[in-house]
C-alpha cells in the first residue's frame, strides 16, 4: 500500500533557487511504522533535523499525506480509525485537528486538499469510496456522495489546477473517475474511450488543466489523456515503458508542466519524461538510485527537485532537477521508520 510524502512551506521561510523561484521549507513523509509520520525541514543543502512527531499520532501506517496550500495544515490518510488525521502546521506540528463527524470508511489511501484550500478529499477503502469535506481549519460536514460513485476502493486523489474537477484513481474498472466539483459533485464525466489497464494507483493533472494521468498497476503502467471538461484521446505510451511497463504507484508533472515524473514497482524505483503534449524520450537514470518500489513522487515548487517515497531504507530519496536528474541529497539523519509510498511538494 502507497505510504506518501509531501513538502510545505510559507513563502517568508522559503529558499530561493537558481531560477529565482522559492523552494520548499519543509518535507514530511508518511510511512508504515509509529511514528507514522516524519517531518524535516528542507533547504538547498537538503534534509535538516527532524521535528518533534505530533503529540497525538496517526492511528496506524500512513498511506497519503498533503499540506494545504497555505501550508499552515497537513492531513495523512492512514490505516485504522479515523482514517484521516489533521494538524496545524507552524513549523512543527500542532494539537489535532478533531475527526470529521462522517468518517472515511475504512483504510484511508489519498488525501488532497482543493487548490482554495476551501475542502479536502480522501480516497479510502469501502463504500463511497471518495468523501470530501468542507475545510476551515478542521473538517466541515462531509459533502453528499456522488451520484454514481467510484467503482472500487480509492487510491490517488486529486483536484484539478482550478478546482473545478476532483478526480480518484481506483480498483475496479473503468479505474479512474472524474466529477465536476463546486462545493459538491456534479455528475460523473464519461469514462475514458482507453481505459487504463489495471488497477488505478494515482492521478495527476498538468499545471496547465489540460492533461491527466494516470498510475496503474498493469503495462504500460502510465496513462495519460488530454483534458477539456472531459477525457480526450489517450495519448500514445512512452517508448521506455517505465520499469519496464511492470506497474506504477505515482505520478506528478513538475510546476511547469515540462516533465513528468512516474514511481514504479522496479528498477531504477523512478522514472521521467519531458513532457509536451504527450511523452518525451526518456530522462537518464539517477546515478544513485532509490531502494526499493517507487511510490508517490512529486517535483518542489522551484520546479528545482523531484522526490520519491519508496520501499526500502532510506525510504524517500529526493535529487536536484533541471531537465534530469542530479546527485541525490544526502539521506535524513534521522530516517523515516518504515516504507514511504508517496511524496508531494507545497
Amino acid at each position: 500500500m502507497p505510504v506518501l510524502a509531501a513538502f510545505g512551506s510559507r513563502s517568508a521561510e522559503g529558499f530561493v533557487g537558481s531560477g529565482g523561484v522559492v523552494d520548499s521549507t519543509v518535507i514530511a513523509v508518511a510511512h508504515s511504522t509509529t511514528p507514522y509520520v516524519s517531518a524535516y525541514p528542507w533547504s538547498i543543502s537538503g534534509f535538516g533535523t527532524k521535528y518533534s512527531n505530533p503529540s497525538t499520532l496517526p492511528s496506524e501506517a500512513g498511506q497519503d499525506i498533503a499540506f494545504s496550500p497555505s501550508g499552515l495544515a497537513v492531513a495523512i490518510a492512514h490505516g485504522l480509525s479515523p482514517y484521516i488525521s489533521a494538524y496545524p502546521w507552524s513549523s512543527g506540528f500542532g494539537t489535532k485537528y478533531s475527526d470529521p463527524s462522517t468518517l472515511p470508511s475504512d483504510l484511508g489511501s489519498g488525501a488532497a486538499f482543493s487548490p482554495s484550500g476551501n475542502d479536502i478529499a480522501v480516497g479510502h477503502q469501502l463504500t463511497p469510496f471518495l468523501s470530501v469535506y468542507p475545510w476551515s481549519s478542521g473538517f466541515g460536514s462531509k459533502y453528499a456522495n456522488p451520484a454514481t460513485l467510484p467503482a472500487g476502493k480509492g487510491n490517488g486523489v486529486t483536484f484539478s489546477p482550478s478546482g473545478n474537477v476532483v478526480a480518484v484513481a481506483h480498483v475496479t474498472t473503468p479505474f479512474i473517475s472524474t466529477y465536476p466539483w463546486s462545493s459538491g459533485f456534479g455528475s460523473k464525466y464519461a469514462n475514458p474511450a482507453t481505459l487504463p489497464t489495471g488497477n488505478a494507483q494515482a492521478v495527476a493533472f498538468s499545471p496547465s488543466g489540460n492533461d491527466i494521468a494516470v498510475a496503474h498497476v498493469t503495462t504500460p503502467a502510465i496513462s495519460a489523456y488530454p483534458w477539456s471538461s472531459g477525457f480526450g484521446s489517450k495519448y500514445s505510451n512512452p517508448a521506455s515503458l517505465p520499469g519496464g511497463g511492470t506497474g506504477c504507484n505515482g505520478v506528478a508533472f513538475d510546476r511547469t508542466g515540462a516533465s513528468i515524473g512516474v514511481g514504479h514497482f522496479t528498477s531504477p524505483y523512478i522514472t521521467a519524461y519531458p513532457w509536451s503534449s504527450g511523452f518525451g524520450s526518456k530522462y537518464t537514470n539517477p546515478a544513485t538510485l532509490p531502494t526499493g518500489t517507487g511510490n508517490r513522487v512529486a517535483f518542489s515548487k522551484s520546479g528545482e527537485n523531484v522526490a520519491l517515497a519508496h520501499a526500502s531504507t532510506p525510504f524517500v530519496s529526493v535529487y536536484p532537477w533541471s531537465s534530469g536528474f542530479g546527485a541525490k541529497y544526502s539521506n535524513p539523519g534521522t530516517l523515516p521508520t518504515g516504507p514511504g509510498g508517496g511524496v508531494a511538494f507545497n
